[in-house]
């Protein structure tokens, strides 16, 4: 609640106990209405009238009570007969209590319905606000999860597939457990450790381990929990997470998703002065400030460094930079055994071929991988897992769940078997290609029929494809539009193609603006590129060239299209013969793996593609 509402509620409060000390007093008073004076008192004694006498202990008051019940308020002078006076008579004398316990009980009850029902009426106003009372004292207060001995039941053991993001953090780790020896030489401990890399590739997974390890407290927070609506409460946060890691230095601070917070200032209108920043200013300031942070660790996770402000990513804040990029065949295999373990593995599974079919997959995409083929081995009630879930599991991931209880017509399963057969086999007799892994016409996702290839891993890990392997990508992808014209003609085609063109249209168009790779434009990069790439993400171009150079490449782009068109038909047509017997196959059993299709071209006469 607000100040106002807090205000109010002490007024009412105060009005009432007032009200009710005021009441009680008031009943404590007699309720007597009729007086004597002494002289009527004395005469009613001695015509008996008068039953009981009380007199008050100071002896300057009484209270009489008449033989019929009536209760007479008399002041009393010294006088020192009045006793044998009122034995005379026979009437009862008695003296009042001195405690006030009549009146305290009397004032206790009068507040007590009123009170109940100021607590009552205050509960009610918080629940109503959403208990913005507490929030509103807790604004400024860190949300970070602490943990003294952390307990996060992971150590670098589970952690497989980065050797060298784990070398860089088992440093860390050691500096804490054993800060002597690298002191006594004059090594620092290093400020900042910032994870970078795609999601899914276990950068939290590996603080997580740094907890587990290090033995030393350890505070965990989003980079969202920083900010709020309020002005000043993300900075306020800052200094009290800070605070809280002083006192318990040494320590770790995790911060995930930092650019939720650490993005680069100054890149919105009206200046420079919203939450975001001055929460990112108050960061700034305590990892490396004018008192510093001494025994103070921090890690921070981000798949987005290309928008963190450059003051956040200097030495002295974060000192290393740790890309922690998607595992190559060696890191993917010690990542499956890893999550293998608690799996019933059948005999016939083999991790080593897991792995090389299953380039370009995460942490978490292996343990996805596993996790789904165990769904399917349970919902075929079978105890074991084995290489067929495994194998169905791989396709469920890339492409989407298989959809075999979609009715297919002969003619459509004819075409799309013609589709993807003219895939397979110029992917297959092109020079230099990926090798088909496998071809199959059951409907998955949004697609009618896949063909899946085996990527060179070392050019998956460089990025590097050279001019020969784009001109062969191209003519691959036009192998099923052109299969549907040599079969069915022209008129026959379908939208089936269209994010094959899609991807030649794309791929032409790079060689020749980004690449270099036109010989009438040269080795030049053309459009201004509005972003910076970070790990395959797409980037806007700006057009930065005149409409002489526009029609060039477009001239450029139709040549390689064309090209690629012509040595991907010229393969068909010569080996239409084996297009025949691989449709035929897949007609029939939907499916062939990569030993089958392997067989076919060993056992049949075919021409290889011309180079380009």
């Amino acid at each position: 609640m607000n100040k106002r509402w807090r205000n109010a509620g002490l007024y009412v409060l105060l009005t009432i106990v007032v009200l009710a000390l005021a009441t009680a007093f008031f009943d404590r008073q007699p309720t007597t209405k009729v007086t004597w004076r002494y002289s009527e008192l004395i005469q009613e004694v001695e015509n008996h009238q008068v039953a009981k006498l009380n007199i008050s202990p100071d002896r300057t008051q009484a209270q009489a009570v008449t033989q019929d019940g009536t209760r007479v308020l008399v002041n009393l002078p010294p006088d020192p007969q009045l006793i044998d006076i009122l034995t005379a008579n026979n009437v009862d004398i008695s003296v009042m209590p001195q405690n006030n316990d009549g009146f305290w009980f009397r004032a206790l009850s009068s507040l007590l319905v009123p009170v109940a029902l100021l607590v009552l009426l205050f509960f009610l106003l918080r629940r109503a606000q959403g208990g913005a009372g507490n929030q509103a004292m807790s604004f400024g207060k860190s949300k970070a999860r602490v943990q003294m001995e952390p307990q996060t039941q992971i150590t670098f053991n589970d952690v497989a597939g980065i050797d060298q993001a784990k070398l860089e953090l088992t440093e860390v780790v050691d500096f804490l457990k054993n800060a002597d020896k690298f002191t006594e030489i004059g090594a620092k401990i290093p400020k900042g450790v910032l994870l970078v890399g795609p999601p899914g590739t276990g950068k939290t997974l590996l603080a997580k381990a740094v907890a587990g390890e290090a033995g030393v407290p350890f505070f965990s927070i989003s980079g969202s929990e920083f900010v709020e609506m309020f002005v000043g409460v993300g900075a306020s946060r800052v200094r009290d997470l800070f605070e809280q890691a002083k006192s318990n230095a040494p320590c770790i601070v995790f911060i995930d998703e930092i650019d939720a917070v650490g993005r680069q200032r100054g890149a919105g209108l009206g200046g420079g002065n919203d939450e975001r920043e001055q929460t990112l200013n108050q960061l700034l300031t305590e990892m490396d400030g004018f008192e510093g942070n001494t025994g103070i660790i921090i890690i921070a996770a981000t798949n987005r460094p290309d928008v963190l402000d450059a003051a956040l990513m200097r030495p002295g804040r974060f000192d290393r930079q740790v890309v922690v990029d998607r595992p190559d065949y060696k890191g993917r295999l010690e990542i499956l055994k890893v999550h293998a373990r608690g799996k019933t593995l059948a005999k016939d599974v083999d991790l080593d071929k897991i792995s090389r079919r299953s380039p370009g997959f995460t942490g978490a995409d292996l343990s996805n991988l596993l996790n789904e083929a165990a769904i399917l081995a349970a919902r075929r009630n079978l105890t074991e897992i084995s290489m067929d879930e495994i194998n169905d599991a791989i396709d469920r991931v890339m492409a989407g769940p298989e959809k075999k209880d979609r009715v297919m017509s002969e003619r459509r399963k004819t075409l799309v078997a013609y589709h993807e057969a003219g895939h397979a086999l110029v992917g297959a007799l092109m020079p230099d290609y990926d090798p088909v892994q496998k071809v199959s016409i059951i409907p998955r996702g949004r697609a009618g029929g896949l063909t899946w290839f085996t990527p060179n891993e070392e050019q998956m890990d460089s990025g590097l494809y050279s001019r020969a392997y784009l001109q062969n990508q191209m003519a691959v992808a036009l192998g099923g539009r052109i299969a549907e014209e040599i079969v069915f003609g022209e008129d026959e085609v379908t939208t089936g193609a269209s994010n094959d063109l899609q991807q030649v249209a794309r791929v032409a168009r790079q060689m020749i603006t980004r690449f270099g790779m036109s010989d009438r434009l040269g080795p030049v990069a053309l459009g201004r590129q509005n972003g910076n790439v970070f790990l395959g993400r797409d980037i806007m171009a700006e057009r930065d060239f005149s409409e002489e150079t526009a029609a060039t490449i477009d001239d450029e782009v139709r040549n390689l299209v064309d090209q690629a068109y012509r040595r991907a038909k010229d393969v068909l047509v010569s080996n239409r013969h084996v297009l025949d017997k691989i449709a035929e196959i897949l007609i029939t059993k939907e499916t062939i793996d990569a030993e089958e299709l392997q067989e076919i071209l060993d056992n049949t006469e075919v021409k290889m593609a011309a180079i380009a």
